[in-house]
């Protein structure tokens, strides 16, 4: 029953995160709840959040194989801060990490609270055909790289308000973008904590599966199923979620 739970919990994160983001809210408490650590939990956020980000991705890729080539350099700030926050994790304290992780997801609501204006920003930025140079875009986001590698939860919103600045104007194009920047990030900490032992691979059969399935129905129902819904049932189960660690700790 644990486990059927589990892959629901990921097929919900996956969904939630082709459509709206902020996943891992849904996912955190469900790992949690088999008895992990806060920080183990976290770690093996990382078997959702790629899977479900791939399959995102490939549900987008008609419109990805016609993304200009040099978009795809902002991966590599994403790659570099993944790495920086991957090491960061691996050198907390585990209960360290337990009195810091309620402020964390604290943080992630935040985020989820203020998409809607990140998504006004998008929106404008599109219209306006305003845009930035790709270095600067990429050396402002290896620090939200770096917070993605450590914690993760909310990176997307971020990401799509600075491809906003890009002179992209394809909504699918900047979603999959997003989505390999997601996908980029999760990889290498999943390889980095599998290194240091801190990924729980016991329910690594539900996870990965339900994060791959949920993902992908995302990307191809995405324009039937209205974001504010997914975005409030985020934002009102990671403040449950965030009171209940404030208690806990």
């Amino acid at each position: 029953m644990l486990t059927l739970g589990l892959f629901i919990a990921c097929f919900v994160a996956g969904l939630v995160n082709s459509v709206a983001g902020g996943g891992i809210i849904v996912v955190f408490p469900a790992l949690l709840a088999t008895g992990m650590s806060p920080l183990t939990a976290n770690a093996t956020s990382n078997l959702i959040s790629w899977p479900g980000a791939l399959s995102s991705a490939y549900g987008y890729r008609n419109h990805l194989r016609k993304l200009p080539a040099k978009y795809l350099l902002l991966l590599l700030p994403c790659a570099l801060g993944a790495i920086i926050g991957a090491v960061l994790l691996e050198r907390t304290d585990s209960s360290q990490f337990g009195k810091i992780v309620p402020w964390l997801v604290l943080t992630a609501v935040v985020l989820f609270i203020i998409q809607p204006f990140l998504h006004r920003h998008l929106a404008g930025n599109l219209k306006a055909h305003k845009n930035a140079p790709l270095i600067i875009i990429g050396i402002a986001l290896l620090p939200m790289a770096i917070y993605g590698g450590y914690f993760g939860a909310g990176f997307g919103f971020v990401m799509l308000a600075f491809l906003g600045f890009t002179r992209l104007t394809d909504l699918y194009q900047i979603n999959g973008l997003k989505n390999l920047a997601g996908a980029t990030i999760s990889l290498i900490c999943t390889v980095y904590f599998s290194y240091y032992g801190l990924i729980d691979w016991s329910y690594a059969w539900a996870l990965i599966p339900g994060s791959l399935l949920g993902g992908y129905v995302g990307s191809r129902v995405s324009q039937r199923i209205k974001p504010a819904y997914a975005h409030s049932f985020v934002v009102v189960l990671g403040l449950c979620v965030s009171a209940l660690l404030f208690i806990k700790s």
